[in-house]
C-alpha cells in the first residue's frame, strides 16, 4: 500500500516541510488553516488548502474536525506533524476507525510512550538506567517521603506524567516548597494536556541532554540514526540542537545508542521516535547515562540529523506509513551512513527579552524577511515580509540550520553564527541576538556545556542581548525610526507610561505603495491602525473621493467596533488591507491623496450632538469603572468589616488629587481557560496590581521633580495573589522606575504566587 492523498493537521514551518517531503513521493497534500491563520505560508505551499471552524490551537487540536476534513477532500491518510493532536493515542485510534492512516506510531506505541511513568518502568525491565524517582501518579505523601529520602543538598524534579515541553515541571530544593510546587505543577498539567498526573526524579545537577533518532518500521526492525545534543535550552525548553554530539566518548555513544534500539524493539516503533537521555558531566565523576522520556513523533530537531546523513526521514516516515520497509528503503543499520561534520539548528523565536532573562512573546508585522542562503544553510519557516503575526500560536518563526562537513565542531559554530548575521528580520522583535551571544561563548564553541548552562549566565547573556552594535548585521537595513539628535530617556507627556512604544522595535509596517513605504510624502496621509483588532467592514474604495473625518473602515477589538475616519480629505489611493484581516496596531490601512473635496448636499454633514457619547467610548468607560472601588461595594464592604483599607484609598492618599495615571486598569487575570471573561471582568480587575506614575508633594517639588512611580497589591482581587499580568505590570513599572530615575513606592500586601493562571504559549 501507498499513501495518495495526505491531509497534513498542522500548521506553519513542520506543515510546509511535511507538504515538500510528500510532494517528492507524488502524494496530494491538504493543509488545514484555523479562521486566525488563513495567512500563514502553509496555506499556499500544499495543493489543497481547507479551513477549520475556531481559532487558535483549539481548531488544530479538533480531532472530528481534522478527521471530516481528510474524508471530504479523500485523503488516505494524515500526518500530525509535532505538537497537537501527534501523541494523541486516542485520535490515532479514531483515525484507524475511520480507514485513514496515522502517519506515526500505532496507537499501543503511543500509549505506552505518552505515559511517562509507563516508559520508566519499561526502560527498568529492559535494562536501561533511569534516574531515581517513581513510576506511577504520585501523592504529596509519596512525594514528601522521596525527597526526605534523598538527603541533604538534592534537589528533586516534579514532571507531568503526560506531555512535554516544560510544563507540569518544578524543580524544589526545599520540603516547605514541595505542597506549593506541586499544585502548581499538577494545575499547569491538567490545563495542558488534560491529565493531572504527575512524578517524581532525583535532579542530575549538571547533565547533558542527548537524544537518539529512531525509525521502525512493522516487521519490527529498528534503525538509529545516530543521536543529538539538546542541552543548550532554557527553562527546560530547547533552543539550539546539534548533530551528532560533540566531544561524547566513542563507548558512552554506542552504550547510548544501543539502550535507545532496546528500547524501540520493546515498544515495537513503527515509525520515527526519539529516546531522551541525560549524561552525567559532575567533574571528577565516570560520566553515565539515564532514560527521560521518549518521543514517539517527528521532531522539531529532526532537521540535524537529516543534514549529517544525508536522509529525508519525513519521506522515510511517509514511506514506512504506506508499508515500505526499513530495509527495502535501503535504511537498516549498516546501511545508514556515519555522520559527516556537524549540524547545528538555531531556533529563532518571536520574543522580547526581560531584564532578568525571562522571555516575552512578540509579534507584529514582518517589514522584512531575508534568510541567509549559501552552502551547508538551511532555512526552514513559514515567514514572509508582510506577515502579520498571531499571539494565539507557538513564538517559533525559523529553524536556521546550518551544516559543516569539517570534523571541527569549532567550524560549525563559526557557520551558524554568521548565517545568523546574515538573517534579516524587520518588524517583530526576534531572539537572534541572544542565540548571537550564546554562540560567543567559548563554553559553547568548546562543546560539552550543561543543561543549566544558559540559566547560569542568563543576565550576561541577556546583557549582550540588549546591545544594537553587539554582533555585525550582514544586510541593509530599514532607515531608522528614531528622531535623530535625541539623547537620553526622553517622556511623551502624551503617554507618560511608554506605552504605546513598550514593546517596539524596529519598523512594524507593511510595505505598500506610496507612503506606506519609505518616508512620508508632502500631502499623501496614511491611515494605521490605531490598535490590534480585526477588519470588520471597508467603507470605501480605491479611487473615491473622501472628506475629512469620513468613514473609511470599522475594526472590532475587545469586543468592540472602532471606526476608523479620514484624517484629511482627498482621494482614496489604496486600500491595504481586506475584511477579516487581524492587524496589529500601526499596520498601514490606506493611503489618501489629500485634495479639496467639495460638499455635496445629500453628504452635507449631520450637526453633532456634544453630549452624545459613542458606544464604543461607553464601553470602554464602563470597562475603567468596573476596578473603582464605588462599583465594588462587596469588596469595600469586606475591608470594612476587617478595619482596613482599600488599595486605591491609599493610592489616592498618597498621591496628588488628580496626577496618578494608572497603567493596565483594564487587563484581567489570565484565567480564560478556566472562567469565563466576564467573570473575570468583574472579580480581577486590573489583575490585582494597581500600577501607574503620580505627584507626590508636587506644592513642595514641583510637578517634574514630585513625579514617582507607586504600585499596590489589591487584596480584594484573589487575596492580592501575583498573577500572569499583575507579574509584567510590575516588571513594567520597575523598567520605568530604573529608566526614569523615579522614585518608587510599594504597597505590598499580596498574597504570594498565584498558581491558577493558565493562559500563554508554547509548543
Amino acid at each position: 500500500m501507498t499513501l495518495s492523498a495526505l491531509l497534513i493537521a498542522n500548521r506553519g514551518e513542520i506543515s510546509i516541510r511535511i507538504a515538500r517531503a510528500a510532494a517528492e513521493l507524488g502524494i496530494r497534500t491538504v493543509a488545514v488553516y484555523a479562521e486566525d491563520d488563513h495567512n500563514s505560508l502553509h496555506t499556499r505551499r500544499a495543493d489543497e488548502a481547507r479551513p477549520l471552524r475556531g481559532a487558535g490551537p483549539r481548531a488544530y487540536l479538533d480531532g472530528e474536525q481534522i478527521i471530516a476534513a481528510a474524508r471530504e477532500s479523500g485523503c488516505d491518510s494524515i500526518h500530525p506533524g509535532y505538537g497537537f493532536l501527534s501523541e494523541s493515542a486516542a485520535f490515532a485510534a479514531r483515525c484507524a476507525a475511520a480507514g485513514i492512516t496515522f502517519v506515526g506510531p500505532g496507537v499501543a506505541a503511543l500509549e505506552l510512550l505518552g505515559d511517562k511513568g509507563r516508559a520508566r518502568a519499561l526502560a527498568e525491565a529492559t535494562g536501561v538506567a533511569v534516574l531515581p524517582g517513581t513510576a506511577h501518579s504520585t501523592s504529596l505523601e509519596e512525594a514528601r517521603a522521596f525527597f526526605d529520602a534523598l538527603g541533604p543538598g538534592a534537589a528533586m524534579v516534579i514532571k507531568a506524567i503526560a506531555g512535554g515541553g516544560g510544563r507540569g515541571l518544578r524543580i524544589v530544593h526545599r520540603a516547605e516548597d514541595i505542597d506549593e510546587a506541586l499544585e502548581r505543577c499538577r494545575s499547569e498539567a491538567q490545563s495542558a494536556f488534560g491529565n493531572g498526573d504527575l512524578y517524581v526524579e532525583k535532579q542530575v545537577v549538571r547533565a547533558r541532554h542527548i537524544e537518539v533518532q529512531i525509525a521502525g518500521d512493522h516487521t519490527g526492525e529498528v534503525t538509529h540514526f545516530w543521536e543529538r545534543d539538546c542541552t543548550l535550552q532554557r527553562r527546560h525548553q530547547k533552543l539550539v540542537e546539534v548533530a551528532p554530539a560533540p566531544v561524547l566518548e566513542p563507548s558512552l555513544r554506542e552504550g547510548i545508542l544501543s539502550a535507545a534500539v532496546r528500547l524501540a524493539r520493546a515498544t515495537r516503533c513503527d515509525s520515527l521516535c526519539t529516546f531522551e537521555f541525560l549524561v552525567g558531566t559532575e567533574p571528577g565523576k565516570e560520566p553515565g547515562f539515564a532514560f527521560i522520556e521518549a518521543n514517539p513523533r517527528l521532531q522539531v530537531e529532526h532537521t540535524v540529523t537529516e543534514e549529517v546523513t544525508g536522509i529525508d526521514l519525513v519521506r522515510a516516515q511517509l514511506e514506512i506509513a504506506g508499508g515500505a520497509t526499513l530495509r527495502e528503503l535501503g535504511l537498516v543499520q549498516e546501511k545508514v551512513p556515519a555522520p559527516r561534520g556537524y549540524a547545528i539548528q538555531l531556533r529563532v523565536n518571536m520574543e522580547t527579552m526581560d531584564v532578568d532573562g525571562t522571555p516575552l512573546p512578540s509579534g507584529g508585522v514582518l517589514a522584512a524577511f531575508e534568510p541567509p542562503s549559501g552552502p551547508g544553510i538551511r532555512v526552514d519557516t513559514y515567514g514572509y515580509q508582510g506577515y502579520a503575526t498571531s499571539p494565539r500560536y507557538d513564538s517559533l518563526l525559523a529553524k536556521l540550520v546550518t551544516h559543516s562537513s569539517a570534523p571541527r565542531y569549532e567550524d560549525a559554530v563559526a557557520r551558524a553564527y554568521r548565517a545568523l548575521c546574515e538573517f534579516r528580520i524587520e518588524g517583530v522583535p526576534t531572539n537572534a541576538a541572544f542565540l548571537l551571544g550564546l554562540l560567543r561563548r567559548p563554553e559553547v564553541a568548546a562543546g560539552p556545556v550543561h543543561t543549566r548552562f544558559i540559566e547560569e549566565h542568563m543576565a550576561e547573556l541577556a546583557g549582550e542581548a540588549g546591545g544594537d552594535d553587539e554582533h555585525p548585521r550582514l544586510y541593509f537595513e530599514s532607515a531608522p525610526a528614531g528622531a535623530p539628535g535625541l539623547a537620553g530617556a526622553q517622556i511623551d507627556r502624551s503617554d507618560p507610561l511608554a506605552v504605546l512604544h513598550h514593546g517596539k522595535s524596529g519598523p512594524n509596517a507593511v510595505p505598500v505603495a506610496g507612503a506606506c513605504a519609505g518616508e512620508a510624502q508632502e500631502g499623501v496621509a496614511t491611515v494605521s491602525a490605531p490598535l490590534q483588532g480585526t477588519i470588520v467592514s471597508i467603507d470605501v474604495r480605491e479611487g473615491e473621493l473622501v472628506r475629512r473625518g469620513q468613514q473609511l473602515l470599522v475594526m472590532e477589538a475587545m469586543k468592540m467596533e472602532h471606526v476608523i475616519a479620514a484624517p484629511a480629505s482627498g482621494l482614496v489611493r489604496q486600500i491595504a488591507v481586506v475584511a477579516g484581516d487581524a492587524v496589529f496596531a500601526g499596520r498601514p490601512l490606506a493611503v489618501i491623496e489629500e485634495a479639496e473635496v467639495e460638499h455635496s448636499e445629500d453628504g452635507a454633514k449631520e450637526e453633532a450632538d456634544p453630549g452624545r457619547v459613542r458606544p464604543d467610548l461607553e464601553e470602554a468607560l464602563a470597562r475603567h469603572a468596573i476596578g473603582l472601588d464605588a462599583a465594588r461595594p462587596d469588596a469595600v464592604e469586606r475591608r470594612r468589616r476587617t478595619g482596613q483599607r482599600t488599595t486605591r484609598e491609599n493610592v489616592e492618599d498618597l498621591c496628588d488629587p488628580g496626577s496618578f495615571m494608572e497603567y493596565g486598569p483594564v487587563v484581567i487575570a489570565a484565567q480564560r481557560r478556566r472562567r469565563p471573561v466576564e467573570e473575570l471582568i468583574e472579580r480581577t480587575p486590573a489583575d490585582g496590581m494597581v500600577a501607574g506614575i503620580g505627584r507626590v508633594n508636587g506644592d513642595l517639588f514641583g510637578d517634574e521633580h514630585s513625579r514617582c512611580v507607586v504600585m499596590s497589591y489589591d487584596y480584594t482581587v484573589l487575596a492580592g495573589t501575583q498573577g500572569t499580568q499583575n507579574h509584567r505590570k510590575k516588571d513594567r513599572m520597575f523598567e520605568l522606575a530604573e529608566k526614569w530615575r523615579l522614585p518608587l513606592v510599594f504597597f505590598t500586601e499580596g498574597g504570594g504566587g498565584r498558581p491558577g493562571d493558565t493562559d500563554g504559549v508554547g509548543v
